[in-house]
């Protein structure tokens, strides 16, 4: 008899979690508002523990208006509110 314990499964994030949300925006187009509420449109290359972000292709929103585009940006975590899926899923 084998006294060799069955190895624990690496734990999934469950479906609908915020840590599944953000693995599946990866690559696409999103949202990104900061605390001063300007809001950041680009294409969501990369994003860490940290919340983090890296875009591309990104537009600048101010009330409402574009007030600048930028080709890479980088926006700090700790500035971040939310992120929100520009595209469907």
């Amino acid at each position: 008899m084998s006294s060799a314990s069955p190895q624990p499964e690496e734990a999934a994030a469950p479906a609908g979690s915020p840590s599944e949300f953000l693995k599946n925006i990866v690559g696409k187009r999103v949202k990104v508002r900061i605390g001063s509420g300007v809001d950041y449109h680009g294409l969501l290359t990369c994003l860490d523990g940290y919340m983090n972000v890296a875009l591309e292709e990104t537009e600048e929103w101010a009330n409402g208006r574009k007030t600048a585009e930028y080709g890479d940006c980088f926006l700090r975590g700790n500035n971040v509110l939310y992120i929100s899926a520009l595209e469907e899923l």
